[in-house]
């Protein structure tokens, strides 16, 4: 998990591990475990998750 040093410093240090995010075709933020690829969440808004690294299609850039 990310580390707070400075807990009234009010952001984390670092991304979120063993998390990975990606855009779905209806344009929903979905969260992945990265251990076993289980869909641990999907957003209601069109906004990404905080903190939570980005996955990548192949021969897609960000």
């Amino acid at each position: 998990m990310a580390t707070n040093q400075n807990r009234h410093d009010g952001h984390r240090e670092g991304a979120v591990r063993g998390r990975s995010q990606f855009q779905t075709p209806s344009g929903q933020w979905a969260k992945r475990n990265r251990e076993n690829g289980q869909i641990m969440d999907v957003k209601a808004d069109p906004t990404p998750f905080k903190g939570v690294t980005r996955e990548t299609r192949p021969g897609q850039g960000q």
